[in-house]
């Protein structure tokens, strides 16, 4: 038997909402598939299931407000049998509930008991059976605190736990922007490039050499990601910021980055997002863009151990060859766990950083 159980979507998440199911009892699931929608501080996300089964039985009800780890639903692996051992495992339901169901043609094996030890009830088949209603959505201003709430909490718990060190470089993007002028005049609009996916496909490559920004530090010890996986600080309309996840982020090419991007960045403020989006970020990118200040020092998102800051691209005198010239430039920034690395390997990876910015035509087209 499989225990699904509310995930954590991230450090600042202590519990959440069940807002719907997508399967019911009986249905085979397939890794990666959403099963349910659950509503956090942050957004309603849609949770996936990470293992391969048979729904048996929906144990959270609809409604329900629940902290990480409860346990939500119960699957049976691939080829498992219900009753192992050749006793056949019952639902509990009350004579009253058993009654009514027949009444109203339902089974009431395929509903979620709230009784004890998980019977079915006769609240339990009414409620089944009522006519939905849709849930009341809360408030912005109630969310927005909320949010602020989630995030001062995952903040003072990294400024904390993590010792930080920082370390900046200053980047010139002539060589970047001239050539992303050039890509993008011989593309259709749809999918042009915008500066964020060359910085963005630069980080990613850089770390392949750098390791131990990429990863996650847990029960004392390190443990350096297989993947790279972006997550991208994204702010929202009403206050505060998520940062969901390019997944594989090096191995796409700049096209399909950009309309993940774009993607990801139109489903955040719309609050519809994916479990592993929020899960599976293995270091953190913060892009202050062209409204923001020249330099930004960020704070970890913990468990990761790093976090890159760009601030706004702007012109500035740069002397080059012993000329003195007004070139764009960049100031990105590394903020980093002294647990896992020091100073000299950041500013390492900055300055590797900026050397794969002045080879744009090695990002992948």
């Amino acid at each position: 038997m499989i225990e699904f159980k509310l995930p954590s979507l991230g450090a600042d998440m202590d519990e959440g909402i069940l807002l719907e199911w997508r399967v019911k009892p009986g249905d085979a699931v397939k890794k990666g598939q959403v099963i349910a929608v659950v509503d956090t501080a942050k957004a309603a996300v849609d949770v996936e299931c990470w293992q391969t089964g048979t729904v048996h039985e929906l144990i959270a009800g609809v409604g329900q407000k629940m902290p990480v780890g409860t346990l939500m639903a119960t699957l049976l692996a691939e080829g498992e049998k219900v009753g192992a051992g050749g006793m056949a495992q019952r639902r509990m339901v009350s004579p009253a509930a058993r009654k009514r169901a027949a009444e109203l043609g339902v089974d009431p094996a395929q509903l979620v008991g709230t009784g004890p030890q998980g019977a079915v009830t006769l609240e339990d088949v009414e409620k089944a059976t009522a006519k939905p209603r849709a849930a009341a959505p809360t408030p912005p201003q109630d969310k927005a605190v909320e949010m602020r709430k989630a995030i001062a909490a995952a903040m003072a718990r990294s400024k904390r736990e993590i010792p930080h060190y920082y370390v900046a470089e200053d980047i010139p993007l002539a060589v970047a922007l001239a050539w992303l002028q050039a890509a993008n005049a011989q593309r259709p609009m749809a999918e042009r490039l915008l500066p964020a996916a060359l910085l963005l496909k630069a980080v990613a490559l850089t770390l392949k050499r750098y390791p131990e920004l990429n990863g996650m530090f847990k029960e004392g010890a390190f443990v350096a990601a297989e993947r790279i996986n972006l997550g991208v600080a994204i702010s929202l309309r009403h206050g505060g910021l998520i940062a969901p996840a390019l997944l594989d982020a090096a191995a796409k090419p700049l096209t399909q980055l950009m309309q993940e991007l774009t993607d990801l960045v139109q489903r955040t403020r719309a609050g519809s997002l994916k479990s592993s989006e929020l899960s599976d970020a293995t270091i953190t990118v913060t892009n202050l863009g062209d409204q923001g200040s020249q330099t930004v020092f960020g704070v970890i998102y913990p468990p990761q151990v790093a976090l890159v800051g760009f601030g706004r691209i702007g012109e500035r005198p740069w002397v080059k060859d012993g000329t003195l010239s007004a070139l764009p430039v960049v100031t990105a920034s590394l903020s980093a766990d002294h647990r896992v690395s020091d100073g000299h390997r950041g500013a390492l990876f900055l300055r590797d950083l900026a050397d794969q910015l002045q080879h744009p035509e090695e990002l992948g087209s």
